[in-house]
C-alpha cells in the first residue's frame, strides 16, 4: 500500500486534466467557506476582479456596491468614472500593497497623501488616476472625493461577508518623497515622471505575503467575520518595467502571486483561493479564452469561470480529509512504461489512478 492509492480521479494528471474534454474538467475548487446567496461580497483587485462583480450580480448573489452612481449619469458615463466597476471606486487595486494602503488610510492607520496633479486646469488623483477622467475643479474637491471612498471602503469591510481579491501584479511605483504605491507609473495615465522621486520596485514574495497579511488583518479588526477569497487574475502584464522579456517576468509576477495566495490560505483561517488563475491559463484550455491579443479574457472565458465558481458554492465547504476511496487498489509493482514514453520517475504514478 502507498499513499496514491486512495487518491480520487482528479488528484491524477492523466484523468483529471490530459482525457477529459477541457469544459468538461471540474471540481477544481471546494470551498474552505460557505457563501450564502444574500450575503454581501465585495470585489477588489485588478482588471479581473470587475468581471467578477459582474458576474455574481447577474447570477443573483449579492454584491456589494458600496459607492453606488449618482442619478442621471449614463451606463457610459458611470462605466468611464469607475462606478460600479469595483465594491468601491479605488480604481484597479493591482498589488497587494496598494491594498493594505488603501485599508490603512480608510482606518486611520497612516496619514493619505495630499498631493493633486494638475493637468488642463484640472485637478486629478494621484492615487487613482483614471477614476475621474475629467478631474476635479480643486484639490480641496479631489480630496472630498476620495474621503467619500475612504467612507465607502469603511462601510463595505464593516458589512460584507465575503472579499474578493484579484491580485495582479507585482511590479509597481513609489513615490520616494512619502513612500506611496502608486497605481501607474506618473506620465503614462496622468502625471510627470519624475525620474529622481518615482522608483520602480519589485515585490518580492515576503514582501506580497506580508502586505497581504496585514491588509487581512486591519479588515478583520474591522470585522473579525469577513472571509477572503484570493484570486490570480490571468491577464498577463501588459508590459515590464524591469527591462527583460514581457513573458518571463510575467511568469515570474503570476507564478509569485500565486504561491502567495495558495500559502495564505493555508495559514490564515478563513482565508481561501479559488483558482480563476488556472481555469484560464492551464494547459488543455490552450489559449481559447484569450482575445487575439492574447491579453483579454473573452465572456466565454469569464464565463467559465464563473460557472466554476458557482458550482464550487454548491458543494459543500471543505470538512475533514475523506476517508480513504472504497474501490480495490492495485497492488504490486507498477509494469514499466515504454521507452520513449516518459521517463521520468514520477510517471509510475499514473498506474496508481483510479481506474
Amino acid at each position: 500500500m502507498n499513499p496514491y492509492q486512495s487518491l480520487p480521479a482528479r488528484s491524477f494528471w492523466r484523468s483529471a486534466v490530459a482525457e477529459p474534454d477541457p469544459l468538461a474538467i471540474d471540481d477544481l475548487w471546494t470551498p474552505a467557506f460557505e457563501i450564502g446567496q444574500d450575503e454581501p461580497v465585495l470585489t477588489a483587485g485588478s482588471c479581473f476582479a470587475a468581471h467578477i462583480g459582474r458576474a455574481l450580480l447577474e447570477r443573483g448573489m449579492n454584491w456589494y456596491d458600496a459607492e453606488p452612481a449618482p442619478p442621471g449619469l449614463t451606463e457610459e458615463e458611470r462605466r468611464a468614472r469607475h462606478y460600479g466597476v469595483f465594491s468601491f471606486r479605488t480604481g484597479n487595486i493591482y498589488t497587494a500593497a496598494m491594498l493594505r494602503q488603501w485599508l490603512s488610510w480608510a482606518f486611520g492607520r497612516t496619514t493619505q497623501p495630499t498631493e493633486a496633479w494638475l493637468e488642463d486646469c484640472r485637478y486629478h488623483d494621484p492615487c487613482r488616476p483614471s477614476v475621474e477622467p475629467g478631474g476635479h475643479a480643486s484639490a480641496e474637491e479631489m480630496l472630498a472625493a476620495r474621503a467619500q471612498t475612504l467612507a465607502a471602503i469603511r462601510e463595505a469591510v464593516t458589512e460584507a461577508g465575503c472579499l474578493v481579491f484579484t491580485l495582479g501584479l507585482t511590479e509597481a511605483w513609489r513615490d520616494r518623497a512619502d513612500g506611496t504605491v502608486l497605481p501607474s507609473c506618473p506620465g503614462t495615465v496622468r502625471g510627470t515622471f519624475d525620474p529622481d522621486r518615482h522608483v520602480f520596485h519589485q515585490f518580492t514574495f515576503e514582501e506580497v505575503r506580508r502586505d497581504l497579511t496585514e491588509a487581512v488583518a486591519l479588515a478583520r479588526e474591522a470585522n473579525p467575520r469577513l472571509r477572503v477569497l484570493l484570486t490570480v487574475s490571468p491577464h498577463p502584464l501588459t508590459a515590464t518595467a524591469t527591462g527583460g522579456h514581457a513573458l518571463t517576468a510575467n511568469t515570474y509576477s503570476k507564478s509569485l502571486l500565486r504561491t502567495v495566495a495558495g500559502q495564505l490560505s493555508q495559514e490564515l483561517d478563513d482565508v481561501d483561493y479559488f483558482p480563476s488563475y488556472e481555469l484560464i491559463t492551464g494547459l488543455p484550455f490552450r489559449s481559447r479564452f484569450y482575445a487575439p491579443n492574447l491579453r483579454e479574457v473573452t465572456p466565454e472565458g469569464v464565463d467559465f469561470v464563473m460557472r466554476h465558481f458557482m458550482a464550487g458554492l454548491s458543494r459543500p465547504a471543505a470538512g475533514p480529509r475523506p476517508a480513504a476511496d472504497p474501490r480495490p487498489v492495485r497492488t504490486g509493482a507498477p509494469a514499466a512504461e515504454p521507452k520513449g514514453v516518459d521517463t521520468c520517475d514520477d510517471a509510475v504514478l499514473d498506474y496508481y489512478r483510479p481506474r
